[in-house]
């Protein structure tokens, strides 16, 4: 599995990750429960960010490494 590939399913298993303590935060309010709980998906959402912000550009980096460059007459 290439490195994009992993990525992409870790992104998404991310989410669902985010999804569910998102949705068990929002439980966690009937009762009364230590404020840690509530900043649970912080650290799903960060690497979500990472893993987003790295999907993000991979259109760009490939078009970049691709090695097309424009020349003098071009411009």
């Amino acid at each position: 599995m290439n490195l994009n590939k992993l990525v992409r399913q870790t992104h998404r298993w991310l989410s669902i990750a985010f999804t569910v303590t998102v949705i068990i935060c929002f439980v966690a309010l009937t009762g009364v429960l230590p404020f840690w709980v509530f900043y649970t998906p912080l650290l799903p959402l960060a690497l979500l960010l990472f893993s987003g912000l790295y999907l993000f550009a991979l259109p760009y980096t490939a078009k970049w490494r691709s090695g097309r460059r424009r020349t003098a007459l071009e411009i």
